[in-house]
Formats: structure tokens, C-alpha cells, sequence
């Protein structure tokens, strides 16, 4: 399957995604810690987009005026957020590297990981290390922004579920099953994509899986890797998780 496919797969999947529900969260949380003013406001916050994909947030936190550097583990996402930043009229560098084992990239003012990707990470010393990781890439006092699946998202909303779209260039079916590890998700996605030079649908098979992990371990962790934690919202509102709430923000500060 070429870029281009996963791409259009990717951004068709997302396509309704609240991509401008995190970029206000974000600058809400900038703006309530003081990141967004004081003496460095004459200057554009630098912002590490890790797990960026095909970019869509990365453009959008450029053309809000962030110093944005994106970074994901696939050359072939980053092959077209890169077509992508250039089409905005957006200067983004992007690089290809695996969060758990960040290097060189310099120093940010923030660095997040958005649309639960930190979910990806197969085990807790993936995790670890990330925190680590971002550290190291973090002025002191730089904020550290991500969310994940929430433990009732995983366990209750995804499991056992079906999801199905029939539309006439691309359709799926994604089916949800529980995961051999605690609070973890494994997902099943077929998709028919139109070829109309062929008059034929392909079919294209994937396979995600994801775990999350309680507030009380990603906060340790993020004590360990010399963070201090500031909130833990949920759903993009500046809200305390409740028993059904589905996405976790947790809002960190180096030390």
C-alpha cells in the first residue's frame, strides 16, 4: 500500500476528528499556566508535535504562530504532512524517529502527544521512556501536554463493539476486541477503497492495538521523569475525569 493510500485511509478515518478542539485546548492550558505571556511573548512558543501523522495539527499550531517541529515514526506520514505543510504555506521540519527513543531534536517550550497515540506504546518502558525522553527535549518550566483512551473507554466503549461505515469511495468495518493485557484494545479495520480506474473496490486490512494504564501509574511516571503534574482534565474541558468520561488530558511541567 503506498503513502498515498494510508494517507487518504488515515485522513478519511479522522475526518471528523476535533483537530480545533486541541488546538484551543492547548492554548487555554498555555494561556493559564503563563506560557503564552511574560518576557519570551515577543517570540513564537516552540512546540514539539510528537506522533504528528499527516500533520493536521502541526499546520494548525502553525498558523496559530507556534514554532512547530513534528515528529512520527512512519517516513510515509511524514511524507505527506510534509506535501501537506508546504500546501498551507506553513515551514515545518519533520522527523522520522520513535518517541521512546527521541534525540537531537533540540529544546521546546512544549512538547505534546495528541489523538491518544501515547495509547500506541505495546509496553509500560515504551511509556517510560517517552516521558524521559520529552524531558530531556524540554526547557525547565516547559509544559508537557497529552491524552490518552480513558480506562472506561477501553474497557467498556471499545470492547466487543462493531463499527461500520458505507460510503462510495471508501467504506470499513472496525471491530473492537479486548487486548491480552490489562486496559488493552485490539482493532480490526477493513476498508474498501474505490479503484475507479479498475471500477473495483481493494480491500485493505489493518490492525491497531492500543492500552492505556490508571491516572495513578502515568502519574508516577511522569514524577520519575522529573515532571510535575499540573491537571488532569477530561473530553477537552478543563474538568476532573468522571466515571464516564473518555479522554484524558494530563498537563505537566518540567521541573
Amino acid at each position: 500500500m503506498s503513502y498515498e493510500q494510508f494517507a487518504y485511509l488515515y485522513d478519511e478515518l479522522m475526518s471528523e476528528a476535533p483537530y480545533d478542539e486541541w488546538v484551543r485546548f492547548v492554548k487555554e492550558k498555555l494561556e493559564s499556566y503563563g506560557s503564552l505571556s511574560g518576557s519570551r511573548s515577543t517570540e513564537p512558543l516552540r512546540i514539539l508535535d510528537l506522533a504528528c501523522g499527516t500533520g493536521e495539527l502541526s499546520a494548525r499550531f502553525a498558523k496559530e504562530g507556534f514554532q512547530v517541529t513534528g515528529v512520527d515514526l512512519s517516513e510515509d506520514m511524514l511524507m505527506v504532512a510534509k506535501k501537506k505543510a508546504d500546501a498551507e504555506g506553513v515551514a515545518i521540519p519533520f522527523y522520522q524517529q520513535d518517541m521512546a527513543d527521541l534525540e537531537g531534536l533540540g529544546l521546546f517550550d512544549v512538547a505534546g502527544i495528541f489523538c491518544d497515540s501515547l495509547n500506541y506504546l505495546k509496553s509500560e518502558q515504551e511509556v517510560v521512556d517517552t516521558f524521559s525522553r520529552v524531558s530531556v527535549h524540554l526547557n525547565q518550566g516547559g509544559l508537557f501536554i497529552f491524552d490518552v483512551h480513558s480506562l472506561y473507554k477501553v474497557n467498556e466503549v471499545f470492547l466487543e463493539r462493531t463499527y461500520a461505515l458505507n460510503d462510495d469511495p471508501i467504506s470499513y468495518i472496525w471491530n473492537s476486541f479486548p487486548g491480552e493485557e490489562p486496559n488493552s484494545v485490539e482493532h480490526e479495520l477493513s476498508f474498501f477503497v474505490l479503484d475507479e480506474n479498475a471500477g473495483k473496490y481493494d480491500r485493505i486490512e489493518e490492525f491497531h492495538y492500543q492500552r492505556t494504564f490508571p491516572t495513578e501509574q502515568y502519574s508516577a511516571w511522569l514524577d520519575e521523569a522529573g515532571f510535575k503534574l499540573l491537571d488532569i482534565n477530561a473530553d477537552f474541558e478543563h474538568i476532573a475525569p468522571q466515571a464516564d468520561s473518555e479522554r484524558i488530558f494530563y498537563i505537566a511541567q518540567k521541573k
